[in-house]
């Protein structure tokens, strides 16, 4: 049964909260004050928690290839790339207590901030990109299965990994073909032959796979997989591609955490730029 406190949180709060709780386990040395990242009560930090007793609880592998079979036909919507930004505004309610920055926002000013250090034209759209997978909240999906930190499945589940003790309760974690340092991997066999958790990184990865650079696919693909890109626990999986890659998913990943601020982007100034850099490297409309 869903935790009742957890049920009542909305999509765009989970996802706060979420953020929230990453920045306090992973602090920046930069502008903002480690104490400012801290300031959240007790039942944010229980709504945490029971965000991730349900994920760690029901990402299991057969959970992993459903969820694959599901979503990655694409044969929900069609959407040119801001009509798929703009859906993703509806999952902003009314309610939030927070700054109030929706979705674009949010992507803009990450990808503002990674084109004001002056990155390659790939890299700032990916900045713009790399949230659009969360569409699964408004196809129904349940939040543990869109957000969170992203961890393999069919294989045992590292202590690196927050909130490992939740995995107790998961099916696969006393399944003897799942439950061992490699489970039904071969050692560095590679990332591209581990299934993740399910959710709105990998979505969004197949959704892309065709059209962006290899190190802008790693960055939408990892940048939830905390547990490798700063814990490294899963280095006997990866090969040397996926170790030469990651340091991009590490280059993005600041952009993604400490880049927001309370002056919201002017969306229709940026608006031109933005559909230019993705008629570069999109087509007209994507499959969701």
């Amino acid at each position: 049964m869903e935790d009742q406190h957890h049920h009542s949180v909305s999509p765009h709060d989970m996802e706060e909260l979420w953020e929230q709780d990453l920045l306090q386990r992973y602090p920046t040395e930069g502008t903002k004050a480690r104490s400012e990242y801290r300031n959240y009560d007790s039942p944010a930090r229980d709504t945490v928690r029971a965000f991730y007793q349900q994920n760690h609880t029901h990402q299991t592998y057969d959970f992993v290839l459903q969820k694959e079979a599901e979503f990655l036909g694409f044969n929900r919507r069609e959407m040119s790339l801001w009509d798929a930004v703009d859906y993703l505004n509806t999952l902003v309610d009314d309610s939030d207590p927070d700054i109030d920055l929706d979705q674009t926002q949010h992507l803009l000013q990450t990808a503002e901030a990674i084109r004001a250090d002056g990155h390659p034209d790939w890299f700032i759209l990916t900045g713009f990109l790399h949230d659009l997978g969360k569409v699964l909240c408004l196809f129904g999906e349940p939040q543990w299965a869109v957000v969170g930190d992203t961890f393999p499945v069919g294989c045992a589940y590292s202590d690196k990994i927050v909130y490992p003790e939740f995995f107790r309760a998961n099916p696969d974690f006393s399944d003897e073909r799942y439950n061992t340092t490699y489970g039904i991997y071969e050692p560095n066999c590679g990332l591209r032959n581990v299934h993740l958790s399910w959710g709105h990184d990998e979505y969004l990865y197949h959704i892309m796979k065709n059209y962006l650079p290899e190190p802008a696919l790693y960055m939408i693909r990892y940048h939830s997989f905390y547990a490798q890109h700063r814990e490294e626990a899963y280095d006997h999986l990866l090969d040397a591609h996926d170790r030469e890659h990651f340091k991009w998913v590490r280059a993005f990943n600041p952009y993604d955490l400490y880049s927001k601020s309370p002056s919201p982007p002017d969306v229709n100034a940026l608006r031109p730029y933005y559909e230019d850099l993705a008629a570069k490297f999109l087509p007209d409309t994507l499959r969701f």
